[in-house]
């Protein structure tokens, strides 16, 4: 009886995994199209090249000490540990959905003590007696969710999805943090620029005001022109005070970008360094941004989550079968529990269960699936659109940023000049004090604009290759979700 049972449940079995081979639920994914323009608007003369920033983007800046905070970031960052957390999160997740995959095998064991009452209709029938005794039982369960018309292997989809725009999403916080940190080390270093600048400007006025003062002591100059000196002093002095205000404030938001306390001190002033010229970042063309940049990788996977749940809406509608069994040994006596005429077991039933009524819930719960994949469309969509902003910005900067470089630098050697002349003419007397002091403001705004200049195209240049993906190589399964389009339920 036994093996007739069995042969039925695997004739029944095979049957059922046949059918399941030839019917999904849901629409298989593909990847949303790309972009079509040739190129970007603002990209260099040189056009569109195959070089890719290395991994470790910020190295082609050639400096050791950027270096060494991007290291000391990527490792120490809390909030790079708390997207690595939600990443274990997802596998953990997408684990559990793939263990509806596979039969449910459960052991028990137990021990009960009954009496049944001797004024029951049973009890009467036994002669006005009562069963009592100890009852002994061990054995093993299992159950099986057939997966006819792939309800879930479409959840298994979607959850893989899930985990992989995660991953996508933890290396999106490594791009951020690294970009951020680039940038507010490039902007602290153009502040020590500045404050060369500044202390240079103060010892200029220092000298001007001792030069003013002798020449009032000699009766050459008058008490104005000695006030217009220490105007200007006091002036340089003050500017001063608030470029290390504000270096200290940046150099808050380093150390707690690496992870450590905001009293940290991290680098030391380097007021003798100009700043270095921008890297050139190679650009590629726009459809590669889907293959660079992690925030639209897992963009696309998520699309392909949401067209998964689609499938596991729509087979909420069909019969859903489930296969159950037990086997086991129970006796009254512990020492006869092994014997075999302690053994019990069941095979099925081979469940099915088809939704008839249910006041429209399987409807509305299709609907909302599919609006949820409309609006990651749109979202994907607005994404796509914000990176090649994002890119032609970038660019754009590069490019005006560069122009306006080269005509300060016309500026500067002007207003150098203009201070000498100023103040050759006042030592001979032929002019005021006034032009020598209208010559120094001018000589100084121009000096402190082409550090900002210099700074503003180095932070160009961290931009351009955040924009780009900053060096991001996602995984092999990452890469066929936002490449190779159709992606099918195994």
């Amino acid at each position: 009886m036994l093996n007739s049972a069995l042969k039925r449940l695997t004739l029944a079995v095979s049957v059922t995994l046949a059918v399941t081979g030839c019917a999904t639920v849901g629409t298989d994914f593909k990847a949303p199209a790309n972009v079509a323009d040739a190129s970007f608007r603002h990209q260099p003369q040189a056009g569109a090249n195959e070089a890719h920033l290395p991994a470790q983007w910020w190295t082609v800046f050639n400096d050791a000490t950027l270096n060494r905070l991007e290291e000391t970031a990527l490792r120490d960052n809390p909030s790079v540990k708390a997207a690595a957390q939600r990443l274990v999160q997802a596998l953990e997740q997408a684990g559990v959905a793939r263990a509806n995959e596979q039969p449910q095998l459960s052991v028990n064991a137990g021990i009960s003590n009954s009496r049944t009452s001797a004024e029951t209709s049973q009890g009467l029938a036994l002669g006005h007696r009562s069963i009592k005794g100890n009852n002994y039982a061990v054995g093993s369960s299992f159950s099986y969710e057939v997966d006819l018309l792939g309800r879930v292997r479409r959840l298994v989809e979607a959850s893989d999805a899930q985990a992989l725009a995660a991953e996508a999403d933890r290396d999106g916080v490594l791009l951020v943090l690294s970009s951020q940190l680039a940038t507010t080390y490039w902007q602290l270093r153009g502040l020590d620029a500045e404050i060369a600048i500044l202390k240079g400007a103060l010892d200029t006025r220092r000298e001007s005001e001792e030069l003013v003062t002798a020449r009032f002591d000699a009766g050459l100059s008058n008490e104005l022109d000695v006030s217009r000196a220490r105007i200007e002093r006091a002036n340089a002095q003050a500017d001063l005070h608030e470029v290390q205000r504000q270096r200290n404030l940046l150099e808050h938001s380093l150390a707690t970008l690496v992870g450590a306390s905001p009293s940290a001190m991290l680098t030391a002033a380097n007021t003798g360094a100009d700043l270095p010229q921008p890297p050139a970042i190679p650009v590629g063309l726009p459809a590669s941004l889907l293959s660079q940049r992690p925030d639209l990788a897992g963009s696309v996977a998520t699309l392909r989550a949401n067209n998964a749940q689609i499938g596991v809406a729509e087979g909420a509608f069909y019969p859903s079968f489930s296969l159950t069994g037990n086997f086991g040994f129970a006796s009254e006596s512990l020492s006869n529990l092994a014997k075999g005429d302690a053994r019990q077991f069941s095979v099925g039933p081979l469940a099915l269960s088809l939704p008839i009524f249910d006041g429209g819930r399987n409807k509305a719960n299709l609907a909302i699936a599919k609006a949820r994949y409309e609006e990651a469309v749109a979202n994907h969509q607005t994404k796509l659109l914000t990176a090649l902003r994002e890119v032609e910005d970038a660019l754009s900067d590069v490019q005006q940023r560069q122009l306006q470089g080269d005509a300060q630098k016309a500026s500067q050697v002007a207003a150098a000049r203009g201070y000498l002349v100023a103040r050759a003419r006042y030592e001979r007397g032929v002019s005021t004090y006034l032009d020598v002091t209208d010559a120094q403001r001018s000589a100084l705004s121009a000096d402190r604009a082409a550090v900002q200049i210099n700074t503003q195209r180095m932070l160009a240049a961290v931009a351009v290759a955040r924009s780009l993906g900053a060096g991001w190589q996602p995984s092999a399964q990452l890469a066929q979700v936002a490449q190779n389009g159709a992606i099918k339920a195994q």
